[in-house]
């Protein structure tokens, strides 16, 4: 396989991996960084309702092409409503639409308030299911008081208390799960990181949770989940080298260089979550690692052609400006002839270009000035790819 056939192949999956984390954190950028896609949870749900039952199933009829289907409940209990709605336990409730079910079984029903009340669709629930949602703090609480009442219920055998358990931390800032670390099963949550039952999608999560409440005792049993052979794509696997980072620090780190940055038989999906626990680091690890130790590690993937132009980026986001010369050497030459990373190089050598910035940040005098001249040159030499770059470049 060439370099640029390689290039191609591992361009397609990070585009693809790159989808799958902008899913993970479209409703918001603070969310937990390695939790899958938030949803709206249980207790959001409840919140944003006017009016909230618990109501058992009564009867179904099926709809027909002339006559819509209907459901039929009684109301067990009143959760919310205003005063003007007079709804009363053992009233029934009809809706317009099928929902199949046997007598007993037992839903939450939410609605909202216009000329009537406009119900959604019923959730079904168990008692257990139920008291879960009813004591549940309300979303308008302290995030981390609410987290409290959730790690309980982490891997709860209910899989509806579960997934909505999950989903409240994978919608949680950061910063609001770390003063939990004291309260943290640590047990469990090593427990949960070996289990196959336990789902992929919460491994980044509990990775991460281990490493806030993890004790020296579990450095090697990261190592080892860290260090398993694949050669496929580990969902969640970048949540377990952060979490081992805020556990080791640098001395971790030099670990991770060794296993997934240094070799070049790493699969590329390993490397690029480990790329992601850096930047993990450089934002979230509040001087574990010193910036220039993780700079030294984002230098080494510049050997990784497939990855070259996401780590030049990185490298100008955080200020170093130590591979200048390396960079233009680079530049159009051997595995680096892509044009993503041509352009990556220009607008590195862009943002050297402006000097120091507001913030403070920025190169010295003499390497502003001399990423002028290695511009110029480029302007000369390769006048398409520059202006490419530029297109569609924005300092900020």
């Amino acid at each position: 396989m060439n370099g640029l056939t390689k290039h191609v192949k591992n361009r397609f999956f990070l585009g693809l991996l790159c989808g799958l984390l902008m899913l993970a954190q479209v409703s918001t950028a603070s969310a937990c960084p390695f939790c899958s896609a938030p949803s709206l949870t249980l207790t959001e749900q409840l919140s944003q309702s006017d009016v909230a039952v618990l109501v058992q199933w009564t009867e179904a009829e099926k709809g027909t092409l002339d006559k819509a289907g209907k459901t039929v409940f009684e109301i067990k209990e009143i959760v919310r409503q205003a005063d003007k709605d007079k709804l009363k336990v053992g009233d029934q409730i009809t809706i317009n639409r099928h929902r199949p079910g046997k007598k007993g079984n037992l839903f939450l029903l939410l609605g909202t308030k216009g000329a009537s009340i406009d119900w959604g669709d019923p959730i079904e629930v168990t008692e257990t299911s139920f008291h879960y949602i009813s004591q549940a703090p309300a979303p308008e609480e302290k995030t981390s008081k609410r987290l409290r009442y959730f790690l309980k219920f982490l891997e709860f055998p209910d899989q509806m208390i579960s997934n909505d358990a999950y989903a409240e931390f994978a919608n949680a800032p950061y910063e609001d799960i770390t003063p939990l670390s004291k309260e943290m099963p640590r047990e469990k949550i090593r427990k949960w990181i070996v289990d196959l039952e336990t789902p992929v999608t919460r491994l980044g999560l509990y990775g991460l949770l281990l490493g806030l409440c993890g004790q020296e005792a579990d450095v090697a049993f990261m190592e080892k989940k860290i260090n398993e052979p694949t050669k496929e794509f580990r969902l969640g696997i970048d949540g377990v080298i952060s979490g081992y980072l805020l556990l080791t620090g640098a001395d971790g780190l030099d670990k991770i260089d060794e296993t997934k940055f240094v070799p070049k038989d790493v699969a590329f999906s390993e490397t690029y979550a480990a790329m992601q626990a850096l930047r993990f680091m450089w934002t979230y690890g509040d001087g574990r690692i010193s910036k220039e130790r993780l700079r030294q590690s984002m230098r080494l993937l510049l050997d990784r052609p497939e990855l070259t132009d996401l780590v030049v980026a990185d490298l100008a986001r955080w200020d170093d400006w130590s591979v200048l010369n390396r960079l233009m050497g680079m530049y159009g030459t051997g595995d680096y002839d892509i044009p993503s990373i041509k352009r990556a190089i220009v607008r590195y050598l862009l943002v050297a270009s402006k000097g120091k910035n507001k913030k403070g940040g920025g190169p010295d005098a003499a390497t502003t000035e001399k990423a002028k001249q290695m511009l110029d040159k480029l302007r000369k030499e390769d006048p398409k790819t520059v202006r490419s770059a530029e297109r569609f470049f924005f300092l900020k």
